[in-house]
């Protein structure tokens, strides 16, 4: 029939839709380059966050810029985990209470154990060494 696409054609333009939309997918799971997706999620090396008073007793930071969640228990003692979620790896965009939120998937961690508490996540958070060194949160491996 004239002005009717042939099937060849209908498939190549519906192959082509499909593109678009998985690329805007991969855009909306991007984030920029300073907080984008990391090969390794946790430091090889140590890295510095700063004042170790910024983590209240009883409370949790994320930094994402460094893609880390440090929470510190009523005793004072750290706990850190990579920040950058481990279903596809996008970083956690903000903390409501102690649950941290991964804005690509809808994917929810327990950021005091590092759980998933809702995926797709299926694999908990990676945990990081963190210590406290002349009064500087420092997380990642010994130098």
């Amino acid at each position: 029939m004239p002005g009717r696409p042939s099937a060849a054609r209908r498939t190549v333009l519906k192959g082509a839709a499909l593109a678009g939309t998985a690329g805007l997918g991969a855009a909306a799971c991007s984030t920029d380059s300073k907080v984008g997706h990391a090969k390794e999620p946790t430091p090889t090396a140590p890295v510095d966050l700063g004042a170790a008073d910024a983590v209240e007793p009883g409370a949790v930071k994320l930094y994402r810029d460094e893609r880390m969640v440090v929470s510190r228990s009523a005793e004072g003692e750290y706990t850190a985990f990579s920040a950058q979620c481990t279903h596809a790896g996008c970083v956690l965009d903000k903390i409501e209470k102690s649950e941290g939120n991964c804005p690509c998937h809808g994917s929810r961690f327990d950021v005091r154990t590092g759980e998933v508490l809702k995926g797709p996540a299926t694999v908990p958070l990676n945990p990081v060494e963190v210590r406290e060194k002349d009064g500087k949160l420092i997380v990642g491996p010994e130098a």
